[in-house]
C-alpha cells in the first residue's frame, strides 16, 4: 500500500493557491519531491492516482479541510489517514507527543447561515497557515512509529485509526450528499403542530393558546412559559413542589396544569429545534446536510456542529423522503451494547442469551421470571452505573448469571474511581480525571442543572432513553440524580463538589466507556465495510445518515435488495474484523420505505 501526502504549499497567494504530493515509503518518509499543482488541478492528480493505485492511502492534516473540494470535483478516495483524528487518538495511549502546531485543528465556529452555505475548500482560507507538507510528514512518520513500538496495542490502535479516517471520508461523503428532504412536508408538519407559520420570535398560534391555558390554571397572568425561573415560581405558587422543570420531575407532580404543561415543552422543542428557522438554515433544496464530528465524544462516539445531525426526531421524520425512483433502506443494529459487552467479556452464557434471540427476553426468562423490562432496566443499570433504584436491587442476580460481563464492568468503574484509565477493545483510552473534588466547573447540583440546562430533557430518571446525546454533549454513563459530576462538551464529566462522590461518578463514567467506546467501533468499522460494499455491489446508493448504531441509505428501488445484503454482510463483517470468530450475533434489522417514518 502507498501512502500519498497531500498538502498545501505556504506562502502562496490566495488567489492562486497550490498544493503538493507527495509518495511516502512505509515509515511515513517521502520518496521524491513530489508534483506540484494550483489547487484547481490537485484533483486531477489525484484522481489519476486512485486509477493507477488501487491501494493509495491519502495523508493530509484533516479530512474536513481536505476533502470537501476532492468531492465537489467529483473525485472519490478509497482510505485516508487522517492526521487529526489519528493524533487525538495516540495522544495518552502510546508513546507519543503531537508536533507543536500541528493537528489536530477545530473548524472554526460559523453561524448556521455560513455553515449552510460554506464548502470548506480544500486549503482555503479557513486554515490560513497550514503547516508545511515536510513538517505533515514528519507528524505521519512520527505516528507510524509510536504505532509501531506499541507492539500488540499498537496493531488494534492502527485499526482504529485506520475506522477513524475512514469514518472521516463517510462524514464528508454524507455532508456532500445530503439526507433527502422533503420541504413541502416538514412545513405542513409543521402547521398541524404550531399553526401557521410566524415571524421569528413570536409564539406560534398553539404555544400561544397553550401559554393562556397555563397562565389561567396557575393563576399568573404574565407567565412566560419558556422562563424556567418563572415557570418554576408559578408551579411552587400553585403548592406545588417542583424540583426542576424537567420533564421527568413534572411528570411526578399531580395537577390540572402538567399535562398542558408537558404538551407546550414538546412543541416548543419542535419549533427551537426543528421549526421554521431550522428549516431555512439547513435544508438547501431537497436536502440536509448535516455536519458531522467524527470522535466527536470521548468514547470514540460522533457528535455534530450544528443542526441536530445526531437525530431526527419522530415529529418530523415523515419529511425525509427518498427522491422519486428512490427508497429509504434503514438499518438499526439490535441491542448492540449489551452485545459487545458479552464480546469483550467472553461471558458465555450472555452470549448465548443474545444468540438468534431477543437479548433482554432471554436474560429475563433466565433471571428475572419472564419479565423483559425488569431484564433491560437491570442489563442498562449495570452498563451505565445504576447505583439506586430499581437497577441497583436487581443487580446481584445479574451478576450470579453474567460473572464475567459484570466483573469487567465493576473492574473499570473501580479503575475510574482510583483515577486511572480504561481502554476499549481496540485502545481508545479514558481521559484522566481532575483530582476529584478540585474542580472548579459548574457541577450538577442536588437540584440538578440550573437554568438553562433544559437540553438533557431526552436522558434522566424515568426516562427510556438511556443513550449518549452526543450531539448535545450529554453522557449516559452520567444518569441519575445527585451526580456531582456535569458533562463536558466532548462527554466525559469534568468533577466539581465531594470528592468520594466525584470519584463515583467518574467510576459510572469509565464504566460504560469500555462498552460505549467498543460499540462505537464496531459502528464505525459496519459503515466503512459497508462503503466499499455499496460501491460494488450498489453504486447508485448512498449511505447519508448515521446514528451510533442506525445507518439509512439512500437507494435506487433497483439497488434496495442488494443494499439490504450489504448492510447485513458489512455487520457480520464488522463482528469478526473487531473480535474475531466469537460465538455473538450483532444482529441488524432493516426497514425499506419512501419515508423515514415508516421504514422505522
Amino acid at each position: 500500500m502507498t501512502a500519498y501526502l497531500l498538502a498545501p504549499l505556504a506562502g502562496e497567494a490566495l488567489a492562486q493557491p497550490r498544493g503538493v504530493v507527495v509518495p511516502l515509503d512505509a515509515t511515513g518518509r517521502p520518496t521524491g519531491p513530489g508534483t506540484q499543482a494550483p489547487r484547481a488541478e490537485l484533483a486531477s492528480v489525484v484522481a489519476g492516482i486512485e486509477a493507477a493505485d488501487p491501494a493509495a492511502r491519502w495523508v493530509w492534516e484533516d479530512s474536513r479541510f481536505a476533502y470537501p473540494e476532492l468531492l465537489e470535483a467529483g473525485v472519490e478516495v478509497r482510505r485516508c489517514h487522517d492526521l487529526g483524528l489519528t493524533a487525538l487518538l495516540l495522544h495518552g495511549a502510546v508513546d507519543y507527543v503531537p508536533t507543536p502546531g500541528l493537528p489536530p485543528r477545530k473548524l472554526p465556529e460559523l453561524p448556521a447561515e455560513a455553515l449552510a452555505t460554506e464548502q470548506d475548500a480544500l486549503f482555503s482560507a479557513l486554515t490560513p497557515d497550514p503547516p508545511t507538507p515536510q513538517a505533515l510528514a514528519e507528524e505521519y512518520a512520527a505516528q507510524l512509529e509510536a504505532l509501531a513500538s506499541a507492539g500488540a496495542r499498537g496493531r488494534t490502535l492502527h485499526l482504529l485509526a485506520s475506522l477513524d479516517s475512514a469514518g472521516s471520508l463517510i462524514a464528508e461523503e454524507m455532508r456532500r450528499d445530503g439526507v433527502p428532504w422533503d420541504r413541502a412536508e416538514h412545513e405542513r408538519l409543521l402547521a398541524e403542530r404550531l399553526g401557521p407559520r410566524v415571524p421569528h420570535g413570536a409564539r406560534p398560534a398553539k404555544l400561544a393558546d397553550l401559554t393562556e391555558v397555563l397562565q389561567d390554571l396557575l393563576d399568573a397572568p404574565r407567565l412566560n412559559p419558556d422562563s424556567q425561573p418563572e415557570l418554576l415560581r408559578a408551579l411552587r405558587g400553585a403548592g406545588l413542589d417542583a424540583r426542576s422543570t424537567r420533564r421527568w420531575d413534572l411528570e411526578e407532580l399531580h395537577h390540572p396544569a402538567i399535562e398542558p404543561l408537558l404538551r407546550y415543552k414538546k412543541l416548543q422543542r419542535l419549533l427551537t429545534a426543528n421549526g421554521w428557522a431550522w428549516l431555512d438554515a439547513w435544508v438547501r433544496g431537497t436536502r440536509f446536510h448535516p455536519e458531522y464530528v467524527v470522535a466527536g465524544v470521548v468514547t470514540g462516539r460522533w457528535a455534530s456542529q450544528g443542526g441536530g445531525a445526531m437525530q431526527i426526531p419522530h415529529d418530523v421524520r415523515s419529511a425525509v423522503r427518498a427522491d422519486p425512483g428512490h427508497v429509504l433502506v434503514v438499518a438499526d443494529a439490535s441491542q448492540l451494547e449489551p452485545r459487545v459487552l458479552a464480546a469483550m467479556s467472553a461471558d458465555h452464557a450472555l452470549a448465548e442469551a443474545a444468540r438468534g434471540r431477543d437479548l433482554y427476553q432471554s436474560i429475563a426468562d433466565k433471571v428475572f421470571g419472564g419479565d423483559r423490562e425488569m431484564a433491560k432496566v437491570a442489563m442498562l443499570g449495570a452498563m451505565y452505573g445504576g447505583t439506586t433504584g430499581p437497577s441497583a436491587a436487581m443487580a446481584p442476580r445479574l451478576a450470579a448469571a453474567y460473572p464475567r460481563a459484570t466483573a469487567l464492568l465493576e473492574e473499570a468503574a473501580r479503575t475510574g474511581e482510583r483515577g486511572g484509565t480504561v481502554h476499549t477493545w481496540l485502545g481508545r483510552t479514558s481521559p484522566r480525571p481532575a483530582p476529584f473534588g478540585g474542580g472548579t466547573g459548574s457541577g450538577f447540583g442536588p437540584d440538578g442543572p440550573g437554568p438553562g440546562d433544559e437540553a438533557p430533557d431526552a436522558v434522566g430518571p424515568g426516562s427510556r432513553d438511556t443513550g449518549m446525546q452526543a450531539n448535545a454533549g450529554g453522557s449516559g454513563a452520567l444518569g441519575g440524580q445527585g451526580n456531582s459530576l456535569s458533562p463536558s462538551q466532548d462527554g466525559a464529566p469534568r468533577a466539581a463538589g465531594d470528592p468520594a462522590a466525584a470519584a463515583r461518578a467518574w467510576g459510572r463514567f469509565t464504566r460504560n466507556f469500555v462498552v460505549q467506546g467498543t460499540a462505537a467501533e464496531w459502528a464505525e468499522c459496519w459503515m466503512a465495510d459497508l462503503r466499499s460494499r455499496l460501491r460494488a455491489t450498489a453504486p447508485g446508493s448512498r449511505q447519508v445518515f448515521f446514528l451510533h448504531d442506525e445507518i439509512m441509505v439512500h437507494a435506487p428501488e433497483s439497488e434496495a435488495v442488494d443494499v439490504e445484503i450489504a448492510l447485513r454482510a458489512a455487520a457480520d463483517g464488522a463482528a469478526r474484523l473487531i473480535f474475531g470468530d466469537i460465538p455473538v450475533d450483532f444482529p441488524i434489522s432493516v426497514g425499506i420505505a419512501r419515508d423515514y417514518a415508516t421504514a422505522k
